[in-house]
């Protein structure tokens, strides 16, 4: 399991926003060795890059946590019961 972050910005080295409530709604599963959980933050999936905003779960040996976003904009995801996620912004 990796699970160690949501990814708001790779490039902008400001101060990372508060967080109000953040939920996993969805899952995405590649059957290849990736797996993702989509996450709303303050009501929204949307990324201001435009991606949807998830949390790598699982990874196969030889993948990559940035392979999430190819699954999910590919294959999309399944709605999976509410559940809230606790975010701490910080800078990774």
């Amino acid at each position: 399991m990796i699970a160690d972050h949501v990814t708001l910005n790779l490039h902008d080295k400001a101060a990372p926003p508060d967080v109000g409530e953040a939920q996993v709604i969805g899952r995405c599963d590649d059957d290849a060795g990736v797996e993702a959980l989509v996450v709303r933050i303050d009501g929204s999936t949307a990324r201001p890059d435009g991606l949807v905003w998830h949390v790598t779960w699982s990874l196969a040996e030889g993948r990559a946590p940035r392979e999430s976003n190819a699954a999910i904009a590919t294959l999309g995801w399944a709605r999976v019961e509410p559940f809230p996620l606790e975010l701490v912004p910080a800078f990774w």
